[in-house]
């Protein structure tokens, strides 16, 4: 992620997005740049339109992932309640062998 918020950097302080560029930022994060993976952001990033990419993001239209939390909610309900019943099946086959 440090790479990409790099390219961003440069981006925004109008630097090209280039190797060494890209290096010496990641650099002085403290960490040291991963070769490869500053090789991969700058070819990923070749010929794409920055400005473009961060406007078409701003007007995606939002998903919530809120519709999300109650199918887990109710899966977790579920669960509780399946584990609810094996115990009172537990229980009784328990007593069961008390009296059988």
């Amino acid at each position: 992620m440090n790479y990409i918020y790099g390219a961003l950097l440069l981006h925004s302080a109008g630097k090209e997005i280039n190797e060494e560029n890209l290096k010496k930022v990641i650099d002085a994060t403290g960490e040291p740049a991963n070769e490869a993976q500053v090789k991969a952001v700058v070819a990923a990033l070749d010929g794409v339109d920055i400005k473009e990419a961060i406007e078409k993001a701003a007007n995606a239209p939002v998903v919530a992932a809120a519709p999300a939390a109650p199918a887990e909610e109710s899966k977790k309900e579920e669960k509780k309640e399946e584990d609810t019943e094996k115990k009172a099946e537990q229980a009784a086959a328990g007593l069961g062998a008390l009296f059988g």
